[in-house]
């Protein structure tokens, strides 16, 4: 059937993945740092993510797509809810606790310190659950943000437990997961470090968004690093 239904330009998209969270139906992703519409049958048609896009990259086209189908966006929903199982079972996705040594002095260096408290880091094989987490100061970085600040252990990861993420890279929706670590232990306060660059607005908005979802009163603050390290807020 020829009806109105949405149009990404992939040109104009910086991937800042806000469309994505405006579609209630689902039907954008993030996937190779650009938004996709998945499937015609998961949108409506009424573009609730026409306002969203900061770039105007999304616009309404008449053409030959199959009808919304609610019963397809349901199933689609649901099964987004459902906890995915962990990607891989080798010893490097299993939770734990470290306890680093001390930096050792290097001749004509200043000693280093790790101040990583817990693996693994990426958002996506964290645990919801975990005895780190209990108490927890937790820092939610983008993953360019260590590389771009050279001081970043002692400045941002000192005495917290560090999530990472790249909201343009990573096909998925941070706020979900964040909101149930939220909610699941007693977290003291969120630090948010994100990179000037718009696409990593989207690691900021995941947690406002985890924040909010949670319930909970945290104290949050965000962080924004230019690209030569500078801290501009």
């Amino acid at each position: 059937m020829i009806r109105k239904i949405i149009s990404i330009d992939e040109e104009k998209c910086d991937g800042c993945g806000l469309c994505v969270t405006a579609c209630h139906e689902g039907a954008i992703a993030m996937a190779e740092g650009k938004a996709r519409l998945l499937r015609d049958d998961y949108c409506d048609g009424l573009g609730d993510c026409l306002p969203a896009c900061p770039a105007g990259a999304i616009s309404f086209v008449q053409r030959e797509a199959a009808p919304y189908d609610e019963a397809a966006v349901q199933a689609h929903l649901a099964q987004k809810k459902t906890p995915n199982p962990a990607p891989c079972q080798c010893p490097g996705a299993q939770a734990r606790e470290l306890h680093p040594a001390p930096a050792r002095q290097e001749p004509g260096l200043s000693p280093a310190a790790t101040h990583l408290r817990q693996w693994p880091v990426q958002i996506q094989l964290a645990p919801v659950q975990a005895p780190y987490f209990a108490g927890a100061h937790l820092l939610i970085a983008a993953d360019c943000a260590a590389y771009a600040y050279g001081d970043f252990h002692r400045e941002f990861m000192k005495g917290k437990v560090t999530l990472i993420g790249c909201p343009k890279l990573d096909a998925v929706e941070y706020a979900e997961k964040l909101a149930a670590i939220l909610q699941h232990n007693d977290i003291h306060s969120v630090t948010v470090v994100r990179m000037s660059v718009p696409c990593c607005g989207g690691i900021a908005r995941a947690a406002e968004q985890a924040l909010q979802s949670s319930g909970k009163g945290i104290p949050w603050q965000t962080v924004t690093l230019s690209t030569d390290g500078q801290v501009l807020g």
